[in-house]
């Protein structure tokens, strides 16, 4: 392989080693300790599921400008289902339920978005940016532009959670084989993600364990280059980014594919927004502002074409 080839496939794995070792030096080690990388990595897993959704928007030659405002109106509907309705009294059901419940809303902001932009034909950065300010107007309505907290220990296990040893082992065995499966063919290119995976994990036993909120990032993680890599459906969504009549003439659903696609980045917003109220034990209507950006920012550095 061409020293060029090899630099294009990896360079933004390159970058972010020689960041982490400028980092390192200028901390005097402090960087790589194991609480930090846990306190890091827990704060950046709330943003990595928003890029995940993000990536499939972006390669479909679109935009998503909701989703800080989708996140905390979801985050709103975890805190009034807890606070308000009660749901923190019934435990780990009443914590699923409210998370389901910002799911749930998530993915319908989300296919609104998708059916205004695919079937009606209007741009996505205009639907987006109104869907920023409506959503951002229902969260200060919703909780009479205060906070909600706190929400009782039900969330607890999802923001404050950790795996023991044996736990991170059978959880991050399917992760590790997914990622295997995905890159076979490119032994190089799986060398990266794996060993950073290895490590981090290592790290993170030494201190409390291997952290809840970034066990759904990895799961996001590999669930989308999963179906990027080998489902139909991530074939379309490359078609449609590259060339969108040449797709539809080949046969690709486009309206049906676009739809799924910010249907799908919903989806991940609301999650992000339960998982965020989780970890604040609180709901704040002011929340998620600017997510839009550092998820778009994130898309960019990590090798999508805009």
């Amino acid at each position: 392989m061409k020293v060029e080839t090899y630099l294009k496939r990896n360079g933004a794995w390159i970058g972010l080693f020689l960041l982490v070792v400028i980092v390192t030096v200028l901390t005097e080690g402090a960087f790589l300790s194991a609480r930090n990388l846990t306190n890091l990595f827990r704060q950046a897993s709330i943003n990595g599921i928003l890029a995940c959704g993000m990536t499939f928007v972006i390669l479909t030659g679109g935009i998503d400008l909701s989703i800080g405002s989708i996140v905390a109106l979801a985050g709103i509907v975890v805190g009034v289902s807890q606070v308000t309705w009660g749901f923190h009294e019934h435990g780990a059901l009443g914590a699923l339920a409210s998370v389901l419940l910002a799911m749930g809303l998530g993915t319908l902001l989300g296919a609104l978005n998708g059916g205004l932009i695919s079937f009606l034909r209007i741009a996505p950065f205009v639907i987006t940016l109104g869907m920023m300010v409506v959503a951002r107007g229902l969260a200060l309505i919703f909780s009479g532009g205060a906070s909600i907290s706190p929400m009782g220990e039900s969330l607890a296990p999802i923001s404050d959670g950790y795996l023991s040893f044996s736990q991170t082992i059978f959880f991050l065995a399917l992760p590790a084989f997914a990622l295997f499966r995905v890159f076979r063919k490119r032994a190089m290119a799986a060398f990266f993600p794996v060993a950073l995976l290895a490590l981090v994990s290592f790290s993170f036993l030494t201190y409390k364990g291997f952290p809840v909120l970034a066990l759904f990032l990895l799961f996001s993680l590999v669930l989308s280059a999963l179906v990027l890599a080998r489902l139909s459906f991530g074939r379309a969504v490359y078609a449609i980014g590259s060339n969108e009549k040449a797709a539809y003439w080949a046969g690709v659903p486009v309206k049906k594919v676009k739809w799924a696609v910010y249907t799908l980045m919903g989806f991940f917003a609301g999650l992000s927004g339960a998982l965020l109220s989780a970890r604040l034990n609180g709901a704040d209507p002011n929340a998620g502002q600017l997510f839009e950006l550092d998820a778009i920012a994130a898309v960019v550095i990590g090798g999508s074409s805009l």
